[in-house]
């Protein structure tokens, strides 16, 4: 593997700033409190985590660790943020959950820990790295046999730069403005050649869709539309 750290130190940076809105209420961040029971609901339907050992991976502050963590999974915590990092030590002390935070990049990790977790969590980090393609080939490397990785991520596509980048951060305000770069963003089959090429096997979709009806964003499986997430296991 490339021992080069696979970071954008402009990415982190941008993430400093908002270190301290993670749990703050009605902050361009809480966005990422309303989809996070459906991207528990999509890895619940694919996994057992409890008891598990799980690296979520590109934590933040600790929204999905939590929630992993209340259900039972043991989780590790891995982020390039240092003050990102700290907001999540604090909120768990907080809540009296034992997660362990890490500063430390995957490719460190993979030295100390190859084989070594039952499952994986990327969420919404493939499209701030440079090389998405070595993240996906770390995950294959970390999880044991038989292990599951979670990859949630946004697609590239016309639809998406629309929904996401000129709706969501320009328009409604759901996220900070420049938060994505359009040409970063993963089409599901580039994920699927990388995660193909890390020796993975491709296990079940969905895509978070907005409903006009109800107004509600919901979870709909066997989808890879805009903001979508796949799920793979080790073939051996």
């Amino acid at each position: 593997m490339n021992q080069f750290p696979n970071v954008d130190e402009h990415e982190i940076a941008r993430f400093e700033r908002l270190s301290q809105l993670w749990w703050q209420p009605g902050s361009k961040l809480s966005m990422l409190h309303v989809i996070n029971p459906l991207r528990m609901n999509f890895i619940c339907s694919q996994a057992n985590i409890h008891g598990a050992r799980v690296l979520d991976l590109g934590c933040g502050g600790g929204i999905l660790s939590e929630a992993m963590s209340r259900a039972g999974a043991h989780v590790v915590g891995l982020d390039q943020s240092p003050q990102t990092l700290e907001v999540a030590r604090r909120h768990a002390t907080e809540n009296k959950l034992n997660i362990d935070y890490r500063l430390q990049t995957v490719e460190e990790l993979v030295q100390e820990e190859a084989g070594s977790y039952d499952m994986v969590t990327c969420m919404e980090m493939l499209e701030h790295v440079p090389e998405p393609g070595r993240i996906v080939e770390a995950c294959g490397q970390l999880i044991k046999p038989q292990g599951q990785i979670f990859f949630a991520t946004i697609n590239r596509t016309f639809k998406a730069w629309l929904f996401v980048i000129i709706g969501g951060e320009y328009l409604l305000g759901f996220l900070p403005r420049g938060t994505h770069n359009y040409t970063k963003l993963v089409r599901p089959h580039e994920l699927r050649h990388w995660a193909a090429t890390a020796g993975l096997s491709f296990v079940h979709s969905a895509s978070l869709t907005y409903n006009l009806l109800t107004k509600k964003i919901q979870l709909v499986h066997g989808l890879e539309d805009v903001n979508y997430m796949l799920c793979f296991s080790r073939k051996t």
